[in-house]
């Protein structure tokens, strides 16, 4: 099986062939970054900026980052640095029947805590509905807002992003 994306985005059998892809038993260890990365650029932000170490990407740096779950905290600092968009956390026991997902969101208006929003697939299309639970505003223009979004777990595999406000 190639690990090449046929179009637009990549399946999940494409993501499930990648080094920093999870694996189910992966995210039964809480709230862990998902690196959806299959493109071989030079880029290692998330290496330089995860302060566990659980991400490398070592050299040459075109390499496909691997990511160690065991260190990983769920800080998010890796989703906020990439600038391919290319990484979420996402929690799957957030509570009963309901997942947590935190994205990268480069749009404005933001949404706020409490608000409904439509949450989406890798090429846009809806999936299901979603509560808001938390916007982390960045400090800086170098990193991203990351908006957390708890819904049902039965979609935590296609979920990634939400519909523009």
């Amino acid at each position: 099986m190639t690990c090449l994306k046929k179009f637009g985005a990549p399946s999940i059998e494409e993501l499930k062939c990648s080094p920093g892809f999870p694996r189910d038993e992966d995210y039964r260890l809480g709230n862990i970054a998902v690196i959806e990365c299959v493109e071989q650029i030079p880029c290692n932000p998330c290496e330089t900026s995860c302060p566990k170490g659980a991400i490398k990407v070592g050299n040459p740096i075109t390499n496909l980052p691997t990511i160690d779950f065991e260190k990983c905290v769920g800080c998010g600092i890796c989703a906020a640095k990439c600038p391919g968009i290319a990484i979420h956390l996402m929690n799957v026991n957030h509570g009963e029947d309901k997942a947590l997902i935190t994205f990268p969101y480069e749009y404005f208006p933001l949404p706020e805590a409490g608000d409904r929003v439509v949450l989406v697939d890798r090429l846009g299309g809806e999936v299901c509905s979603g509560k808001v639970e938390k916007v982390t505003c960045p400090k800086s223009y170098d990193i991203t807002a990351l908006i957390s979004v708890s819904f049902d777990r039965k979609h935590y595999e296609n979920v990634i992003s939400m519909k523009r406000l």
